[in-house]
This record gives structure tokens, C-alpha cells and sequence, in this order.
């Protein structure tokens, strides 16, 4: 899965970097961070029922074609179809969002990356409000930003990343080295269309900025550092519209209908 030249040119232009000249991890860390701060996380589509598609293709045809985010599948989609055309090797991973919770019922729910350079590497675009900058693929704490993140352990060669204390995601699980395609596949589509899925349930959007994270919950606008969290609420679909615009760099169409649902999700979890 991989991007042509006319694609990757498009992409890191929407991404304001130019090609490596070698994949290495200095430039892997600064595609890692470009892509970070280019693009938000959002799962908007599976919020208000809208089509969605895994491949890497269509995710550039979204995020880069039409100035919108992903949720996982894309945003670590996307990035590793373009790492993957500038010549990183890369490996497509099946996770599992809170499977110390969730079990083994979670696996498949989550994409993340494997880039082997001298030795593997996490590249992890698509948990929104995690690492800014690729990690080691080994067991141990990290921090970046003021945030304390870890790699541990998780039992029959699966390895647990731990978000920072204010992260939405708890944490994920992967296995090096394990694709997991359909099982990825399915989960896709368990989280597009069940009424149980949380992502069909709630209005959730996430954007790096230079000291954390700013987030849309629902009605809620939050921002995030290391030292504390400040939240306001948003007062009706023009409000939406110019957040959605301004602080996250989004063309979100029929904004007023993203705002009506939001006002039916935030009634029904009050009811």
C-alpha cells in the first residue's frame, strides 16, 4: 500500500515538507511531526453515518483532496502509504484500543506502524492525542512534551503503549510484525455502523498544537498541556463551523446537520 509520485507530491505539500533524501529517523521524526500538525484526527464520518473506506487511497483522496482528518485507519493509512513511497520499509500493524479492558475483542479496532531502520521504530499518527515524534519499538517509559507514555509487556508477544494521564485512548495493544488485515476490515466496520460503536455516539476531533492538544468533544472545546486543561462550550452550528475551520483545518460539510446531531448525542446521554 503505497502512494504514486503525483500523490506523494501532492502530500507533502499539503504537509509544508520535502522529500527525504534518506529514510532515516531524523527524517521519519520530521514527517512524523509534519503530519501531525497538518492534520486532525476526527471521526466525523462514522458520527454522522457518512461513507468510509480503510484503503490508503481513499484516505488521501479525503484528507489531502478535500482538507479533512482521519481517524486511525487513515491517518496511520496514509502516512505509512507515504512513508512506504519514499522508501521507509513499513508494516501495517493490527492493535487493539483498550484491550486490557476490552479483551481480545478489541484487536483489529486499531492501525498502527512498524518502520524498521535500525531496529523497529512506532510510528503512531493516528491516536490523536499521543506521541508528537516516533518512538523505539522497546519496553520502557518516554516523554515528549511534558507527557509520560510507555511501552510495556502485554502477554504472548503483544506489546501495550500507555497514553499519557489526560489521553481519551488509554491505551492500545500490538503485536510487531502482525498485519491483521480482515481483522482490521471487520472492526472498520463494526465502528462505522453499530449502534454500539463509540465513535457513531459521540462527536470526537483532535489536533496536535505546540505545547499539546486541543479537542472537540461532543459540545465541549478542551485544550491540553502538560500543566492543565481549559474548556468552553460551543454555542451553536456557526460556532462549529469556524472551530472546525480555524482551530482544526477542517471543510466539514452540512455543518448544521453535524450540530443537530451532536445536540441528539448530548440529550441522549443526558436522558
Amino acid at each position: 500500500m503505497t502512494l504514486t509520485e503525483k500523490q506523494l507530491g501532492a502530500y507533502l505539500a499539503r504537509i509544508g515538507m520535502e522529500r527525504p533524501r534518506t529514510p532515516d529517523s531524523r527524517s521519519l521524526a520530521a514527517l512524523h511531526r509534519a503530519h501531525l500538525m497538518a492534520f486532525s484526527w476526527e471521526a466525523i464520518d462514522a458520527f454522522m453515518g457518512w461513507p468510509s473506506d480503510i484503503a490508503p487511497d481513499a484516505a488521501f483522496a479525503k484528507m489531502v483532496g478535500q482538507r479533512r482528518g482521519g481517524w486511525c485507519y487513515e491517518m496511520n493509512g496514509l502516512f505509512g502509504a507515504a512513508l512506504s513511497a519514499m522508501g521507509f520499509r513499513v508494516t501495517r500493524l493490527c492493535g487493539g484500543v483498550n484491550r486490557e479492558i476490552l479483551g481480545d475483542a478489541a484487536i483489529g479496532n486499531h492501525l498502527t506502524l512498524q518502520v524498521d531502520l535500525d531496529g523497529p521504530w512506532l510510528a503512531e499518527v493516528g491516536v490523536g492525542d499521543a506521541i508528537l515524534e516516533p518512538v523505539r519499538m522497546v519496553t520502557g517509559p518516554v516523554s515528549q512534551r511534558g507527557f509520560g507514555f510507555s511501552i510495556a509487556p502485554a502477554g504472548d508477544g503483544w506489546l501495550r503503549f500507555s497514553n499519557h494521564a489526560r489521553g481519551m485512548a488509554k491505551s492500545f495493544d500490538f503485536r510487531p510484525g502482525h498485519g491483521g488485515e480482515a481483522e482490521m476490515a471487520a472492526s472498520h466496520a463494526w465502528l462505522m455502523r453499530d449502534p454500539g460503536s463509540p465513535f457513531a455516539n459521540a462527536l470526537g476531533v483532535l489536533r496536535h498544537t505546540g505545547d499539546g492538544y486541543v479537542s472537540l468533544q461532543d459540545d465541549r472545546l478542551r485544550r491540553v498541556n502538560a500543566h492543565g486543561i481549559s474548556e468552553r462550550r460551543v454555542a451553536g452550528a456557526g460556532q462549529l463551523a469556524e472551530i472546525f475551520d480555524s482551530v482544526f483545518g477542517l471543510d466539514v460539510p452540512q455543518v448544521a446537520e453535524v450540530w443537530d446531531r451532536v445536540r441528539e448525542a448530548v440529550r441522549d446521554r443526558a436522558a
